[in-house]
């Protein structure tokens, strides 16, 4: 009986890579059978390579609740590759199979790569991590003169520069925009801080982007020129790409989906020709999934060769204690963990008495973890292209389970479910009623409508178009939409976005007039950090008629930004 069910485990994982072909229709009946006996007598023929996976089963279960568009899950055990399996495709109805070398975007897992840049330059002699950020970008500011003057390079990496989470992520996404990498490093200086500098921890996107603009500085080259030679080319990381790359060349690229309307869709699909994204250090990095589990291998099971690319002493440098963070309810629930910290581009935890290293990514449309127990020489990735959080949050657990708490583990269906009910409590509690929206009209915002400009941000336009209030971002052309009437309050309906992101207008009282934003959803993405903004109007509104962009050039020599 074992070797029956074996030889159909077998036979059942070829089969499902064929169902990820379109041709499998045309298949006749007889032919499937061929398959199935050809298996059986491999199987028979080698029985040792007949070892049911356990992770097959945290991976269908997955896929069958949440019916993600593609999928690709790799295993170590003792330094060595013992699992790898893919589903779906690169794009929806596509027919092309993700496969273990299709390139996903690894988001904020790139910050690990980019931390390992700076400490092949540590290791080189051309920076220190003590070094002042200024001198390297001597341009570079912050609310606070005192703390510009004393940011050093570490400070970049640590997430407690004062700053609230997220600040200045509006300059990184949604993309398109137009923000640069300078504007980031000379823009921080506008957002007032939240906290004390180095007391307290509050994710930092931008900071990355300042330590990628040291990493060029120090090295003389741009960061992604120094990403491909410092980092990919030595680990042998061929299918790790960043910055502008042709789609086609490269091939084999998998698209983020969104399930607006209950199915899931592309949504910002890679044009012919990928650009250099602003945010690349901080979350531009594509790998594959056999390129993830080399770069794993090189920190669970260095060979001689990886400890010469980056010592020891560097190693326990980006994965020590740096900056502990708050334990969650869940996460102490969950993983029975009794601290949480950062290190330099890594996350360290301890889950059922054993120590984790990890790390999450997290795009619109994109998802990505990595997860490590060093001592055991033992990780996983985890990459999906779909706005799945869930979905990631529920393998990643798992998975670990099944290395921290052999047995012991929950079902897929249990940390789902409990999921669905948090998330339930959390909208009925925390999400306003603005069924009652109503397009704003031009007359009740006359006071309002004109040019508003941020220092950090740049200019927008409220102004009546069309015979609707409409909102649009100079430099993020992406966010615009119509300006929503709430009882006595005014929002953004977005034309690009969901509820999830929309934005309450806060227009102050008093002369001169500022306008504020704050997040519809208290408990939206950080990136949406409208929190930050305070925009003063600079000028009037074009005559009805005229498009937002015209709005926008009339007043194109006005204040900067």
């Amino acid at each position: 009986m074992k070797q029956l069910n074996c030889i159909y485990i077998v036979c059942a994982s070829f089969l499902r890579q064929v169902h990820k072909l379109r041709f499998i229709r045309l298949i006749p009946d007889a032919v499937r059978n061929v398959i199935i006996v050809l298996g059986a007598t491999l199987v028979l023929a080698a029985p040792s390579a007949c070892a049911a996976s356990p992770y097959d089963a945290m991976v269908d279960a997955v896929m069958a609740r949440y019916h993600l568009p593609g999928l690709a899950v790799g295993v170590i055990q003792n330094g060595k590759v013992v699992y790898k399996r893919t589903e779906g495709e690169l794009a929806v109805g596509s027919g092309k199979p993700v496969t273990p070398d299709t390139l996903f975007k690894i988001a904020s897992n790139t910050k690990a790569f980019t931390t390992a840049l700076l400490a092949r330059l540590v290791q080189q002699g051309k920076l220190k991590w003590s070094d002042p950020v200024r001198k390297y970008l001597p341009k570079f500011g912050m609310y606070e003169p005192w703390v510009a003057r004393n940011m050093q390079v570490r400070d970049l990496l640590m997430h407690d520069n004062g700053l609230r989470a997220g600040a200045g992520d509006l300059m990184l996404w949604p993309q398109p925009n137009d923000f640069t990498r300078a504007d980031i490093v000379t823009g921080l200086k506008y957002i007032k801080p939240v906290h004390s500098f180095r007391a307290t921890y509050a994710y930092s996107n931008t900071s990355y982007v300042i330590a990628g603009q040291v990493a060029a500085a120090a090295g003389g080259a741009s960061y992604e020129q120094l990403m491909r030679r410092e980092v990919f080319k030595p680990l042998g990381l061929a299918r790790c790409v960043v910055g502008r790359f042709n789609r086609d060349k490269v091939g084999n690229v998998a698209q983020p989906h969104t399930r607006p309307h209950g199915h899931w869709v592309v949504t910002g699909a890679d044009g012919k020709v990928v650009p250099v994204v602003t945010a690349a250090a901080a979350g531009g990095v594509r790998c594959s999934l056999n390129a993830m589990l080399k770069w794993a291998q090189n920190w669970l099971a260095p060979t001689p060769k990886q400890l010469a690319w980056l010592s020891l002493k560097q190693r326990r440098i980006l994965w020590a204690a740096h900056r502990p963070i708050p334990l969650s309810p869940r996460r102490r629930a969950w993983d029975h963990a009794h601290f949480f910290a950062n290190g330099y581009g890594w996350h360290l935890e301890d889950v059922d008495g054993k120590w984790v290293v990890w790390h999450t990514g997290t795009l619109s449309g994109m998802y990505s973890a990595l997860t490590l127990l060093p001592d055991q020489k033992t990780g996983f990735v985890v990459l999906i292209n779909a706005e799945a959080p869930d979905a990631r949050r529920v393998l990643k657990e798992v998975i670990l389970k099944h290395f921290t708490a052999p047995g012991q583990g929950r079902s897929v269906a249990s940390y789902a479910d409990e999921l669905a009910r948090a998330h339930h409590r959390q909208q009925v509690s925390h999400m306003p009623n603005t069924s009652s929206r109503v397009p704003a009209t031009a007359h009740e915002l006359e006071p309002e409508l004109g040019i508003w400009h941020s220092p950090w941000f740049g200019k927008v336009s409220i102004c009546a178009t069309r015979g609707k209030v409409h909102f649009s971002a100079a430099k993020s052309p992406m966010m615009t939409g119509v300006v929503m009437r709430v009882g006595n309050r005014y929002l953004v309906d977005w034309d690009n976005f969901g509820p999830h992101a929309e934005a309450w207008l806060e227009f102050g009282q008093g002369k001169p007039i500022v306008l504020q934003m704050a997040k519809v959803d208290p408990d939206a993405d950080f990136s949406w950090d409208y929190e930050d903004l305070a925009f003063r109007r600079i000028g009037a509104c074009q005559r009805a008629g005229h498009s937002v962009t015209a709005q926008l050039q009339r007043h194109a020599g006005g204040a900067s930004g």
